[in-house]
C-alpha cells in the first residue's frame, strides 16, 4: 500500500510534516506539483487540466495500490484525477470537494489573482520580500513558524507563475463545467475532509452535496480551518485512517 499526498497553493510537501508524523507510516510519498516546491517545466502551462495530466503521470510510476490524499488545490487536481483515471487509486481523499458544485464562488483573493494586473500585484506584495517576511505571512495565516520557514524558502517566480496560470484557467464557470463530470469519482472510495472553519471552500451545503455527488464519505473537522493538517494532525491522521481502515 502507498499513501500519496499532494499540496497546494502556496504551499511546499513540508506542510504534511505533523501530519505524516501522527501517521506513523513508511510507505508515504509526497507529490510536489511544478511551481510549488519543484520547478516549472519548459512547456508546462500550469492550467488545471495540466496540473491532472501531470498527477496521472506520477501515479503511474508510483506502485501501488494507492490512497490518494490532496489538500487545497493538490485536492482539486486529486478529484479531477478520479473523475478521469479512477483505476489508478485504490481510494482518495480531498479537502475541497466543493469546488466542483456548480454554486461554487471564489473565495476573493482567488478573484484578484484571476484578474490581470491586479494579481500580479498581489503576489508580488505577498512574495516578494525575503524569506523572513514570507515566513511571517505564513505564520499569519496559521501556519507553524518551522513549517512557514521552509514553505518560503521556495516561494520564487515560478510559484508566482503557477498561481497566476492555475487560477485564471479555473476561472468559473470552469470549475462548474468540471464538476459535471463528479459522479464518475464514485468508481473509488473517496473522502471528503470538511473543515468547518475553512474559508475558501464555500458554504457548508455545498460542500456536502459535492461529497455526496462524487459519493464520498464526509470526516467533519470540527473547528478546525484550511490548514487543519498542522492545525491538528492528530485528529485528522485519526480520520484518514478511520476512512483506509474501513476499505
Amino acid at each position: 500500500m502507498t499513501v500519496v499526498f499532494v499540496h497546494g497553493n502556496p504551499e511546499t510537501s513540508a506542510i504534511w510534516g505533523p501530519l505524516v508524523a501522527a501517521l506513523g507510516r513508511d510507505d508515504v510519498v509526497l507529490l510536489s506539483p511544478p511551481g510549488f516546491g519543484a520547478p516549472l517545466p519548459e512547456g508546462f502551462g500550469a492550467t488545471y487540466l495540466e496540473y491532472r495530466d501531470w498527477l496521472e503521470a506520477e501515479l503511474e510510476q508510483i506502485d501501488g495500490p494507492i490512497d490518494l490524499v490532496g489538500h487545497d488545490w493538490g485536492g482539486g487536481h486529486v478529484v479531477n484525477i478520479v473523475m478521469h483515471r479512477p483505476e489508478l487509486v485504490r481510494s482518495w481523499a480531498s479537502d475541497v470537494v466543493g469546488l466542483f458544485d456548480p454554486d461554487y464562488v471564489w473565495h476573493d483573493m482567488a478573484q484578484v489573482w484571476q484578474t490581470p494586473g491586479a494579481g500580479e500585484e498581489m503576489l508580488q506584495n505577498m512574495m516578494g520580500g525575503g524569506v523572513e517576511a514570507r515566513t511571517e505571512l505564513m505564520v499569519s495565516l496559521g501556519i507553524p513558524a518551522d513549517i512557514g520557514a521552509a514553505i518560503a524558502e521556495h516561494q520564487n517566480d515560478d510559484m508566482v507563475t503557477a498561481i497566476l496560470a492555475l487560477y485564471r484557467s479555473a476561472a468559473q464557470p470552469a470549475m462548474a463545467e468540471a464538476g459535471r463530470d463528479l459522479e464518475r469519482a464514485q468508481a473509488r472510495p473517496g473522502l471528503a475532509l470538511l473543515a468547518t472553519d475553512d474559508p475558501y471552500i464555500g458554504a457548508s451545503d455545498t460542500r456536502h452535496r459535492a461529497a455526496d455527488r462524487a459519493g464520498a464519505r464526509t470526516a467533519v473537522l470540527e473547528g478546525l480551518g484550511h490548514w487543519w493538517m498542522v492545525e491538528d494532525p492528530q485528529r485528522g491522521a485519526a480520520a484518514l485512517t478511520e476512512f483506509w481502515d474501513s476499505l
